[in-house]
């Protein structure tokens, strides 16, 4: 395990570099336009000094948020990828390495940035009252939640109907219910922040593309190079999880998936 999670922490990090080249490609443009909308309005608004310039921001600031980003959420992916090896299966079987990472990042990004980014997707500056950032934060924060659990809820509501509807009915089912609740929750949940008057509606749009963007890149980058890294570090695809003696049934020796699900 302490392998996994070395090997996850600087995937994140690889990971984290290639997210920090397409924020500062496409993100740090907008995010200057939003500052410049700023400043044009500060007569009509009290600002405060400055407590680190926009260089460092937009340099080591946004490298060491990145990385302590990227280590992060690697070193979470590889728990949950410790978790999930040999556990998720399609209708041939448990799968190998390099599918399940993939996996585990699609369903890590749709939890913890799709569904949140759908109801409060990100802003620059110049977006949002300063006093209602508690309550933005811990709106985001719970939608989070809800994402992560929902996901894990889908993924039980999947493998409990795979054995009786197969892999894509299962698949639907769990993808629509997930749907369902996810707008449920995002019709009862309020919005509590406005566009300011006058502010560039084509620098907010490019801005959420671009913190998309970042977080896509990243999370595939995450998902590509640790399967890959790990598989090779298994000796290959024929060495994976898949025969493993715990995930066999009751009084088995390791019978493969489709004898265990489909004995008849």
């Amino acid at each position: 395990m302490r392998a996994l999670l070395i090997r996850g922490m600087v995937t994140g990090l690889v990971a984290a570099a290639v997210g920090l080249l397409v924020a500062w490609i496409y993100g740090e443009p907008q995010v200057a336009h939003a500052i410049a909308f700023e400043e044009s309005h500060a007569a009509a608004h009290e600002h405060g000094e400055e407590v680190v310039s926009r260089t460092v921001q937009r340099t080591a600031g946004l490298v060491t948020a990145m990385a302590v980003y990227g280590a992060a959420i690697g070193g979470l992916f590889s728990i949950v990828f410790a978790f999930a090896q040999g556990r998720l299966a399609s209708a041939s079987g448990p799968l190998g390495a390099r599918a399940t990472a993939a996996l585990v990042a699609s369903l890590g990004f749709v939890a913890v940035v799709l569904v949140p980014a759908l109801k409060y997707p990100p802003t620059p500056p110049a977006v949002g009252d300063p006093g209602t950032i508690g309550e933005r934060t811990s709106l985001y924060f719970g939608m989070v939640a809800l994402g992560v659990l929902g996901t894990v809820a889908a993924v039980i509501v999947y493998g409990r109907l795979l054995p009786r509807l197969g892999a894509w009915n299962a698949a639907t089912v769990a993808a629509v219910g997930f749907a369902v609740v996810v707008a449920g929750v995002f019709r009862l949940t309020p919005r509590p922040d406005a566009i300011p008057e006058g502010f560039p509606g084509t620098v907010l749009w490019d801005f959420r593309i671009a913190s998309l963007g970042t977080q896509l890149a990243l999370w595939a980058t995450l998902g590509l190079l640790f399967g890959y890294l790990t598989e090779r570090a298994s000796g290959g695809a024929g060495r994976s999880l898949r025969t493993s003696p715990r995930l066999a049934a009751p009084g088995s020796t390791g019978s493969s998936y489709a004898e265990r699900t489909h004995p008849g």
